[in-house]
């Protein structure tokens, strides 16, 4: 599969999203749920704020912000895989059952400008067909002010410990096992994703010629990981 093929992506995350949450606890060793509450233990969203969690997936972001919110109001989430949003909204109809969850795409949203006071996004900027494109989307739709955070693998240019550790894990491990499943091809693309996608130096780069005012980036997970953050 080729990065950036919008509707190829789209059909990739309906086809995991029945398995999607057990192997990201697998692969990760449950250690993602450690990296999405750093990142909003960074934000600091705050109740009666309004948030999106942008290429929400199967909910995890959003249903921590709403545990954070102490309110499953002013929530959206967002997603363009139709069959990702059924299990989020299976997994928030008890508990979180006001979050608004949106089968729109990242790119183009067609929400109004300025109406979010917060935005999050986990793994899903590298999916996108223009990173450039989605900062922008996303600062349009931030209030003046405004805050995001972007979580992603970390990519890494040339030769490196860390980058040979994450080709020597996602090759001899992620595929492997997610082949037990049935989803081996479509869980190699994670590697192929990370080849283009820009560094941190980079993000923040793009990100502030998308107009955000303020951006910085964060190592986290031993630098296999990053956090973009931005002020509108």
């Amino acid at each position: 599969m080729r990065p950036g093929n919008t509707k190829a992506i789209e059909e990739m995350f309906n086809s995991i999203s029945s398995r999607y949450d057990l192997l990201n606890d697998i692969f990760s060793f449950g250690l993602h749920r450690i990296w999405k509450k750093k990142l909003l233990d960074i934000l600091d969203p705050k109740y009666g704020e309004k948030w999106i969690d942008l290429c929400c997936g199967t909910g995890d972001m959003s249903m921590l912000l709403a545990k954070y919110m102490k309110s499953s109001k002013n929530i959206i989430g967002l997603d363009s895989a139709s069959k990702a949003l059924l299990v989020a909204r299976k997994r928030s109809k008890q508990k979180y059952s006001s979050i608004d969850w949106i089968n729109g795409d990242a790119l183009k949203t067609n929400l109004e400008s300025h109406e979010f006071d917060g935005l999050v996004m986990a793994y899903g900027l590298r999916n996108l067909s223009s990173s450039y494109e989605g900062l922008r989307e996303a600062f349009r739709i931030l209030k003046p002010g405004g805050r995001a955070g972007i979580l992603d693998f970390r990519s890494f240019r040339g030769d490196s410990i860390q980058g040979l550790f994450q080709k020597i894990f996602l090759s001899l491990y992620v595929v492997p096992i997610s082949s037990l499943f049935g989803l081996g091809r479509e869980y190699s693309y994670i590697e192929k994703s990370l080849v283009n996608f820009p560094s941190g130096s980079k993000q923040i780069r793009l990100a502030l010629s998308a107009g955000f005012k303020k951006a910085e980036y964060k190592l986290i997970a031993k630098g296999q990981m990053g956090i973009l953050l931005l002020e509108a």
